[in-house]
């Protein structure tokens, strides 16, 4: 949870992300956050984890590889990262905030559901830290990726949403999901509070042969769609708006859980005075 206003300049920044420890996006966020915060860590995935979601290494052992002070490797998920920085690398002074990325690609509409990027902010949300997921959207992009990386929009915004968005309150279960159009800088429209799209994978299925002659499947690329609903993070980097969306981990649906607590509670009455007829006839 995060009691507002956190104070960027004397707090302890954890930085991680699913392209890997030696990405771009993540060499230009330990920027951003140095000249923001008092201290910055690093601790991501060794290779690149995407698509990885909000996965954790079970049947295997982990390795924590040492690259500099403050910087380390974790031969995992970004959720493996995350969590070996919190109770393990960083056990003694535990994050005041945790950002992940800057992803090399969008993570908007139902990409959040993916995200090894939202995976890592989600983690940290979950052991009670304020998070925040960065991605840069990428001219020409697909989900499968592709397209030229115009990272001006996302260095020159993703320190002014930081500090705007640590100035107010969020419950617990709440992170922040920041999306940057793939435009320079001087032609983004504004920042923009927005709420998950819906774009969904999973129609354009490749098949072929391999060099044996059996089958295989690739998903194919995202489809794209000329207009998407009004509000939503998809519509907002469509118009060349920078994207802010809270998002919750707390995936109960209250109104549906009311109405089964409403058909199952009279089962249980049901049946409950069944039983105590059949006592009575004995």
């Amino acid at each position: 949870m995060l009691k507002a206003p956190l104070d960027l300049k004397s707090a302890c920044v954890l930085i991680s992300n699913d392209d890997g420890v030696n990405a771009p996006g993540l060499k230009r966020l330990v920027k951003i956050a140095t000249a923001i915060a008092k201290e910055v860590w690093v601790v991501a995935p060794e290779d690149e984890q995407s698509g990885t979601g909000h996965s954790l290494t079970l049947r295997r052992p982990l390795r924590i590889r040492k690259i500099g002070p403050r910087r380390f490797a974790v031969d995992g998920t970004p959720t493996d990262a995350v969590l070996l920085a919190v109770n393990r690398i960083m056990k003694d002074k535990r994050p005041d905030l945790v950002l992940s990325g800057i992803n090399q690609g969008a993570n908007v509409g139902e990409d959040m559901t993916y995200s090894g990027t939202i995976a890592a902010a989600m983690e940290a949300t979950l052991f009670g830290i304020p998070a925040i997921a960065l991605s840069q959207y990428m001219a020409g992009e697909t989900f499968v990726g592709g397209g030229d990386v115009n990272w001006s929009a996302s260095e020159a915004y993703a320190a002014e949403v930081i500090k705007k968005v640590v100035t107010v309150d969020w419950p617990r279960d709440v992170l922040m999901n920041v999306n940057f159009p793939p435009i320079s800088a001087n032609d983004v429209t504004g920042i923009e509070i927005t709420r998950e799209g819906r774009r969904k994978i999973g129609d354009d299925i490749r098949e072929g042969a391999d060099p044996r002659g059996r089958p295989y499947y690739w998903i194919g690329p995202q489809q794209s769609a000329p207009h998407y609903a009004k509000g939503t993070d998809l519509d907002a980097v469509q118009r060349g708006a920078v994207s802010v969306t809270p998002l919750s981990i707390d995936l109960t649906h209250r109104p549906t859980m009311r109405a089964l607590q409403g058909m199952f509670d009279g089962r249980k009455r049901a049946k409950k005075g069944g039983k105590r007829r059949k006592e009575s006839n004995k």
